[in-house]
């Protein structure tokens, strides 16, 4: 079973979706590729302001309520609170596909370490200098180390994997992230979102039918 992930590193959904991904990755002969989207990175990012942070801390209550995810205090006053930063995923999806030029197999790790960062210890996974020191805490030294002076290898990957992703959402009418396209070929096909936050058993009968 092939599973495309589609997401992006500071989607709140995408954090809520974590125990659905652990769960599918758990079952056996399942493979997922992470492909991020740059939702928000480039054209996508913004200007933290006073509005913004009101309605993502709204927004975030409402996936914990529904998840279990946990989004701290201390995240809302530093990151959220941090009126004039940018909301920039740009760094972590750099961080991600540099974890994944010398490590594959390692990309969720570092998914989850810049999430944690981010929605736990409440650190802002929006700036570079502080990805590159999640990154080194986590045991990527290497992507750490290569962040500070991205190399054009680096860069034309992190483009393509965009481009690839922002592909498949045009071709599968994905209005959105997190999304699942499962199946290769001519025969993949687009979960629709909401499996991912209802009953594991249903999402877990979906995949068996692909």
């Amino acid at each position: 079973m092939h599973i495309t992930y589609l997401f992006d590193p500071l989607c709140g959904w995408c954090y809520g979706a974590t125990g659905a991904l652990e769960q599918i990755s758990r079952l056996g002969g399942v493979t997922i590729q992470l492909s991020p989207t740059g939702l928000f990175a480039g054209e996508g990012a913004r200007p933290m302001d006073q509005s913004f942070a009101a309605y993502a801390w709204q927004n975030d209550q409402r996936i914990a309520r529904l998840t279990g995810q946990a989004f701290s205090e201390t995240y809302r006053q530093q990151v959220l609170g941090a009126v004039g930063s940018t909301f920039d995923s740009a760094p972590a999806t750099l961080a991600i596909v540099a974890v994944g030029l010398q490590a594959p197999a390692q990309e969720m790790a570092a998914l989850k370490a810049l999430q944690q960062a981010r929605y736990v210890d409440g650190r802002d996974n929006g700036n570079m200098d502080v990805v590159i020191d999640i990154l080194a805490a986590a045991g990527f030294s290497d992507a750490a180390g290569r962040l500070r002076a991205p190399d054009q290898q680096l860069l034309a990957a992190y483009r393509t994997r965009i481009k690839a992703a922002r592909a498949d959402m045009a071709r599968f009418s994905a209005n959105g992230v997190p999304a699942l396209i499962i199946g290769k070929d001519d025969k993949r096909r687009l979960l629709p979102s909401g499996t991912l936050f209802g009953d594991p058993q249903i999402l877990a009968a979906q995949l068996e039918a692909a």
